[in-house]
């Protein structure tokens, strides 16, 4: 019974904590939004980025937190997206999303977060794939995305990767992923599993 009751206590701890539970709502408010409109309002992404910014600033995450905590993860989360939109392979919103997450956990919290993040994404795709029944041009697209990647990393040149050279097989709603994965985190940090 004690176990049952500490397990409460630190599921409600998240909660007791201003940064957590603001963090929480608008990743909840984000992947409300891409779910129904398949974008992310900028309100609220500006909002969450600016609250995250002076209130980390104001009210330091740890001792050996500076000013420059939150703006370092924000970049993390912002820079490791990017190439994702330049590509057209996500939105712009969700790149906005993932930098406000950065803003709020910081430059190593920010690293664990984007890997929840690609693992719940990775599953949505799976899921959605196999529920559309396109996996088999899905797995396609993943290897000529990997081909082109590694090219880049070893070619002088640019190689160019053309809109419609990989077909779109379905859209998913990566702000949920971003939120499931973020939240998945702050879950596993919480209880000391991460």
């Amino acid at each position: 019974m004690d176990e049952f009751k500490a397990f409460f206590e630190l599921f409600a701890m998240l909660f007791t904590d201003p940064r957590t539970c603001v963090l929480l709502v608008l990743l909840a408010a984000a992947a409300a939004y891409d779910w129904r409109a398949y974008r992310i309002p900028n309100l609220l992404t500006g909002a969450g980025l600016l609250f995250a910014l002076v209130y980390n600033t104001t009210v330091p995450p740890a001792m050996h937190a500076g000013w420059t905590w939150g703006p370092a993860g924000m970049l993390l989360g912002f820079g490791a997206l990017l190439p994702m939109y330049a590509i057209g392979a996500m939105g712009a919103g969700d790149v906005k999303l993932m930098a406000m997450v950065g803003a709020f956990l910081g430059l190593q919290g920010t690293a664990w977060a984007l890997f929840f993040t690609v693992v719940s994404g990775g599953i949505a795709a799976l899921v959605l794939a196999l529920r559309q029944r396109t996996l088999v041009p899905l797995l396609a697209n993943t290897g000529g995305l990997l081909r082109w990647l590694l090219w880049s990393a070893v070619a002088r040149g640019k190689p160019r990767l053309e809109p419609g050279q990989l077909p779109s097989v379905g859209r998913l709603a990566y702000g949920i992923s971003i939120a499931l994965g973020t939240s998945s985190y702050v879950l596993a940090r919480q209880f000391g599993l991460v």
